[in-house]
């Protein structure tokens, strides 16, 4: 059984780690820990029909953003890695300079600590140079930075298959099986 942190911070595009909550919720080999941050909760009403509730209903367990006492808080707890999908620039730059203030944050810099697999999905364009320093802290410091920029040899046809797409390649870090998108199998040259 693999254990999965999921944050989703309040940036724009909750619909990444909504899906990747719904596509691990069929995976009876991952167990999810979910992180819902207030601004992802002001996110989920302006951009979907979900509510917090609704979305922590989507994981196998949901902590409060201010529960600093969480087990997921110590390196103890063994989880096999986390993500943040979407990661607003704001949660970026704290996991970047380890300012522990909320579970997000401190749930980020303890996976880090302990050498897992951290993957963000930060949102946000066009970036300046302060986002892209903290971007290449977090690559130096071994966290994958997996913006959801989407492909289109899949032919995609719909918003969701462009989400699928990078809740796909989030699968693909960890390890876990799927079919969300059919994958490069080389050009007709």
């Amino acid at each position: 059984m693999k254990r999965l942190i999921v944050g989703i911070s309040g940036a724009s595009g909750v619909v990444y780690g909504i899906r990747l909550l719904e596509v691990l919720r069929h995976s009876p080999d991952v167990e999810t820990h979910l992180i819902l941050s207030k601004g992802a909760a002001v996110t989920l009403a302006l951009e979907t029909k979900h509510t917090p509730e609704s979305v922590a209903a989507l994981a196998g367990v949901s902590h409060a953003h201010d529960n600093l006492a969480a087990a997921i808080s110590s390196g103890s707890f063994g989880a096999d890695g986390m993500v943040v999908a979407p990661c607003s620039m704001k949660s970026l730059a704290q996991i970047a300079l380890s300012l522990n203030d909320n579970l997000l944050t401190r749930a980020a810099d303890v996976t880090l600590k302990e050498r897992r697999k951290l993957v963000l999905v930060p949102r946000e364009t066009p970036l300046h140079l302060g986002h892209l320093r903290h971007m290449a802290a977090l690559a130096e410091m071994g966290a994958v930075l997996l913006p959801p920029m989407p492909s289109f040899y899949h032919g995609p046809q719909t918003i969701m298959d462009v989400v699928d797409q990078t809740v796909g390649k989030i699968l693909d870090q960890f390890a876990i099986p799927h079919d969300l998108f059919r994958r490069w199998s080389g050009g007709n040259h």
